[in-house]
């Protein structure tokens, strides 16, 4: 990429392939292995794997940009992606239940369109404030486009997001915790890589080796998880998961400009990464367990964007909380400031997770519904 446009526009296809990718990576998982515990531990080992990657790709990250430049962080995905492609060619079978259906483009654009107008809206606030145009039109602008989407959702045959699944409470109240604790999560290692690097000096190598423990926290709570699941039960562990994450961002929130390795950045990344490790298997199995085989892809889509909508409109609010406690200054006290806002913000969203955890998630997964799904009411109304 010569020109911002350009870097932009790549992203944007490469978000566009993750996007497929992840709810059909999981897909293939609940369609290939049956409900119970050999799903829970599937699902377990489904999450591990994504974690294991990212592990892998702070430390091959630091390490290119520490020797090349930024943009092999990118380059390095082609030959990864044609290995990824010529195996999943040869040992991947194709899996469909029901009818084939089309990619609802229309939902899709909007939603985007929605989300990312959103997000520019939330990130004006920090210069403009609440009240002005600049921040009072994209807000409003993004708002009415989510609503075009939903209104859109009702309508079409092939819905992105079927919102007669919603209706089924184990599919709504896994998502919905999803969506908050990807708002709380996700920032923890963009704040946390711009703590060691521009607080504590460390490379972006360094950097990425000070969260290794993060990350292979994550693998852990996504193996134990299916373990402790089959004798608590998955809001059980949902909610322990989701508290011992809260106490690793309370814990973090305590960080100073001269914070020592183990106690501002490995112990409490340990906690973090751990309990997100631990919750996100039983939601994505209490989520899924809502549903008829033929719409496993429906919700683990549905799971997904849950996920990543929170953590994009949670990076942009917390990215604009920061901004405005160090008042746009460079110094790493005022820095320090704004990151310890962002994990006390964190921490009080966990915490209202938990608690909506524990009043509407359901106890267990229950076998989806014998009768015709909403999504297939809705579609026959459609037409």
């Amino acid at each position: 990429a010569q020109q911002d446009w350009q870097l932009l526009a790549a992203r944007g296809v490469q978000g566009l392939g993750a996007a497929v990718l992840a709810p059909s990576t999981l897909t293939i998982v609940t369609a290939v292995v049956p409900e119970g515990a050999a799903r829970a531990r599937a699902i377990g080992t489904w999450t591990a794997v994504g974690a294991g990657g990212g592990a892998a790709g702070g430390l091959v990250g630091g390490v290119l940009v520490d020797l090349l430049s930024w943009r092999w962080v990118l380059l390095i995905n082609v030959p990864v992606g044609a290995v990824v492609l010529v195996g999943a060619l040869l040992w991947l079978a194709e899996s469909r239940a029901g009818e084939g259906r089309r990619l609802d483009l229309p939902g899709a654009v909007l939603v985007t369109a929605g989300l990312a107008t959103l997000a520019f809206g939330i990130s004006q606030t920090e210069a403009a404030g609440w009240t002005a145009p600049d921040t009072v039109v994209p807000l409003l602008a993004g708002l009415a486009l989510i609503g075009v989407f939903l209104a859109v959702e009702a309508r079409t045959a092939a819905p992105l997001m079927p919102l007669g699944l919603l209706r089924v409470r184990a599919v709504a109240s896994a998502n919905a915790a999803m969506f908050l604790c990807g708002s709380a999560m996700f920032c923890m290692w963009f704040f946390m890589t711009l703590y060691a690097q521009n607080v504590l000096h460390y490379t972006p190598l360094e950097a990425g080796l000070a969260l290794a423990p993060s990350s292979l926290a994550v693998v852990l709570g996504s193996k134990l998880a299916p373990r402790l699941m089959r004798g608590a039960g998955p809001r059980a562990v949902a909610v322990a998961g989701t508290l011992v994450a809260a106490v690793g961002f309370g814990w973090q929130s305590m960080l100073s400009v001269h914070g020592g390795y183990i106690t501002s950045i490995m112990m409490p990344g340990i906690l973090m990464m751990l309990g997100a490790g631990l919750a996100t298997p039983p939601l994505a199995s209490l989520a899924m367990s809502g549903a008829r085989p033929e719409e496993a892809g429906l919700v683990s889509g549905l799971v997904n964007t849950s996920r990543t909508m929170g953590g994009s409109l949670g990076l942009a609010v917390m990215s604009t909380i920061a901004a405005a406690r160090s008042q746009g200054s460079g110094a790493p006290g005022a820095l320090t400031e704004g990151y310890a806002l962002v994990f006390r913000t964190s921490t009080v969203v966990l915490l209202v997770g938990a608690v909506l955890m524990l009043v509407w998630l359901p106890r267990k997964t229950a076998a989806a519904s014998p009768q015709p799904s909403s999504v297939t009411s809705s579609t026959s109304s459609a037409n």
